[in-house]
This record gives C-alpha cells, structure tokens and sequence, in this order.
C-alpha cells in the first residue's frame, strides 16, 4: 500500500489541510492499495484562489501557445499509457486489455483533439458591424465519476485550457489514483502553475465547497442525476454556469430488416463493456414481436460468454446495489435467462453478466439507471410502439438504431430524445457532442460543441 500526501495547487504538491485519508481498494480483490488525503474547504479554497490567480495571464496567453501545452500534455499521456493502464486496472477493476484500449487511449485521443482546436478555432469573428469575440468563462470546477477515471477529467481539463480558463479538479474518491498521475502530467508538459489544480476528498466535502465556492464561474459535474440536481441548485445561488452530464437509459432499437445476430451480439457487448459502468451503455434492447424469442436466446448466449471477461463493479455497494436491481427485476415478474443475482466469486466485487427477458417498460429494472452489467430485452409491436418505448423514461443520454437501410435507421434515429445514437454500429467521435436531453443533462462535452460550454460571448460593435 503507497500513501499518497498533498493537494496539487498551484504548480506544485503541497500538505493537505487536514489529517484524514482516504483508502483506495483494488474491487478485483477488496486490497487497500493506497490511501490520498480528504480534502477539506480549506484545500479547495487554496485551489480555487491559485486557478484564479492564474487566469489572467492564461487567458492572454495566445491560442497557438496553449494549443502546444495540450500537445506537450497528449505526448506526456502517450509516454505514460502503460502506467494509466495499470493504475485503472488496479483502483477500478478494469480488465488491463480494456484499460489499453480505452481508459487510456481516449484521453490521449481527446487531448490531442482539442489541441488541434485551440489552433484552429475562431475566436474572433465579425458579424455585420460586430466582432464577436470568444473569451474563457473563468474558473472551472470540475467533478469527475469513477467510471471513466481519466477520460472524464482530460475531457474537461483539455478544452477548458484550450478556452483559457483555470480548473480545479475534484476526483472521485474511489479511483483517486489516476488523476494525481495526470497532475504529474501537467506538469511534466510545462503548463503553467495554477493552471491546473487537483483537490482529493469526498463529494459531500470537498465536491460541495468546490461547487459553492464563489469565485468559481463554472460548475462542470459527470455522475449521478440526484447529484447534478445538488450541484445545478448550488449553483443556481450566484448564477454559475453548469454543465452536468448525468444518468442514461438508452434503447438499442433493433428494427425487423436488420441483422439480428449481429445487432444482438453487439448491443450484449455494449452493456458489458466496463462491467455495465458505462452512463450511454444500451442497457434496453428493443425486439420485434416476430423475433423476440429468437433475440432473447442470442442475448443470452452471448452474456454466457462475458463470465470470465469483465472486472468487478467499483465497490460493495455498487455491488448490492446492482444485486438488488437484480432481485427486484425478478421480484416484479422478469424472466432471467442469464447471470442472477448470486455473486460468481468468493472475493472482489463481482456480478454476474445478466438478462433479463419478459420486461415490461414500466418495470424498474427498464426505467432507472443500474449501472452493471445487466440487460433488459423488451417486446414491441410496430415502430410506432419501440418509438414510445425508447422515449418513455426520463432520460436521454444515447441510444442505438439497427436497420437493413441505414436511411431506415437513420429516420428512426431523428424521433428518438437523445443527445446521440449510433447507426449499425457506429463507432465512437471524438469529436462528436457527448451529452443528453431530458435528465441526463445540460451541455455537452468533446469537439468544438465541448470547447464552446468553457466560453463566454461578447459582442463589439463598430
């Protein structure tokens, strides 16, 4: 086990304000592997003073200059891929191939993206008698989830800095690990002290004093919605700007031209990926009447096969609390044709790959957020009918359309409430908006629509 001590505040780790720490346990193995400090509203206020005394000359500082920090900062993330990968794995259970191949390699891709972008962007242009001219919104907080430790950090920290504002990270306190690696980063890659600054605590703590905390002008939060509700209201007190991408429900409409088994076999892939972790996973699948019990046993096969694939879930509770969806889908008259809610190993907080057939729209099982690796195989009679049952819950994240024709897919998709939806299998952008309609948020993140919640506009007229 390796304490970890200081906050990084202005371009450098210094104590902690207070003496608690927090324990970092391996869900693999329920292994204590580190412990970081519990940040207090002192830390947070260090922090918050070192962004702001920062912004102005970060702010100046030319595009083409913050545009070479980003680029720094990819190269450093490229350099230390192996040891993203290793951490991840180690504080949140993530198979090693899966960290490779996501958990570090987004990050690297989207930082090097928004380099691209503070080079290229427009910050200045005339319209009519106007020049309109786009400034950073100030300092950013940001609170990042667990899920997708350093992914969710470097798409905000990368744009924010590409805007020029200052930031303030809050990780979350069960995968700490990684985001101290990345403030090692940004300062191996030579941005500026105060820059960025990175503040370990719980979220009642250290995540509430960060969002009240008056001089930050932006609230940026990734998790739960009961949580983004906080935070907007906090908020909502001086009048901050808030971008908050939150839970999801998402449908993979699987309409009767398509290939089922290979819109089945993909849809089953999606909701294990990250052992179900994952906000826009497909987490409903949509079946015609006529291919339903055909669907349900590929579904099923296909979750056979995921046993020995996927980590544990983060921790003991989200692990009751995946078994508890579970039990309760059962309980409302599911029918289990995969997994269960029996824990498959002795040790480490593991869930067994689940579906669930016979689901109704209103169950709860098909209406709230589980986060695991559970799916729902729902019944429709006509379009018309997957259409309302794709919109009918509160959320709006992403979702899936699988067709013949992908004009058949694609007219589908344009009546569906949310942020994105993937064609047949599209692959993932990123430069393509992220974010949701309805409950799963306000704003988006990635590309030049993630560049722009980081900036404020003022109009000059001539």
């Amino acid at each position: 086990m390796k304490a970890h001590d200081g906050m990084y505040i202005g371009g450098a780790w210094r104590p902690a304000a207070g003496q608690d720490v927090i324990e970092v346990v391996n869900p693999a193995d329920e292994q204590v592997i580190g412990t970081v400090p519990a940040g207090t509203a002192e830390d947070v206020d260090a922090a918050v003073r070192a962004a702001r005394a920062a912004l102005p000359a970060w702010a100046a500082t030319p595009p083409a200059e913050r545009a070479a920090r980003l680029t720094a900062l990819r190269d450093v993330l490229v350099a230390r891929a192996d040891e993203i990968a290793e951490t991840v794995t180690a504080e949140l259970g993530s198979p090693l191939k899966f960290s490779q191949a996501v958990h570090a390699a987004v990050p690297i891709a989207v930082a090097g993206s928004y380099a691209e972008l503070a080079a290229t962007y427009a910050f200045e242009e005339k319209t009519g008698n106007s020049v309109v001219h786009h400034e950073p919104v100030g300092v950013v907080a940001a609170i990042t989830p667990w899920n997708y430790p350093l992914h969710q950090i470097v798409a905000k920290v990368a744009p924010a800095l590409a805007a020029g504002c200052t930031i303030v990270v809050k990780p979350a306190e069960d995968t700490p690990l990684v985001a101290r690696l990345f403030a090692d980063a940004v300062n191996e890659a030579g941005i500026p002290a105060g820059v960025f600054n990175l503040v370990t605590g719980l979220g009642p703590v250290a995540g509430q004093a960060l969002a009240e905390h008056p001089d930050v002008d932006l609230v940026s939060f990734t998790g739960s919605t009961a949580v983004g509700r906080r935070i907007a209201a906090i908020a909502a007190g001086a009048v901050k700007k808030v971008a908050l991408e939150l839970g999801g429900k998402s449908a993979n409409v699987i309409l009767p031209t398509a290939d089922l088994a290979k819109a089945v076999n993909v849809g089953v892939a999606n909701v294990m990926s990250n052992s179900g972790q994952t906000c826009s996973a497909w987490t409903r699948m949509l079946i015609h009447r006529d291919q339903y019990d055909e669907a349900v046993e590929l579904a099923a096969t296909a979750a056979a096969k995921y046993g020995d694939r996927i980590g544990p879930v983060v921790n003991a509770k989200q692990q009751a609390r995946v078994r508890g969806y579970i039990e309760k889908g059962v309980a409302e008259g599911a029918r289990l044709v995969a997994g269960g809610p029996e824990a498959p190993r002795e040790s480490g907080y593991f869930v067994s790959p689940t579906v669930f057939a016979d689901v109704t729209p209103d169950m709860t099982i098909a209406q709230e957020e589980i986060f695991g690796p559970v799916l729902s195989v729902l019944r429709y009679e006509d379009e018309e009918d997957a259409l309302r049952i794709a919109n009918g819950t509160v959320y709006g994240l992403a979702g899936a359309v699988w067709a013949g024709e992908e004009a058949e897919a694609v007219a589908f998709a344009r009546r569906m409430d949310t942020g994105q939806v993937d064609i047949n299998g599209g692959r993932f952008n990123p430069l393509a908006p992220f974010g949701g309609y309805k409950q799963s948020g306000v704003g988006r993140e990635l590309g030049v629509h993630g560049l722009a919640e980081y900036l404020q506009t003022k109009s000059l007229q001539f």
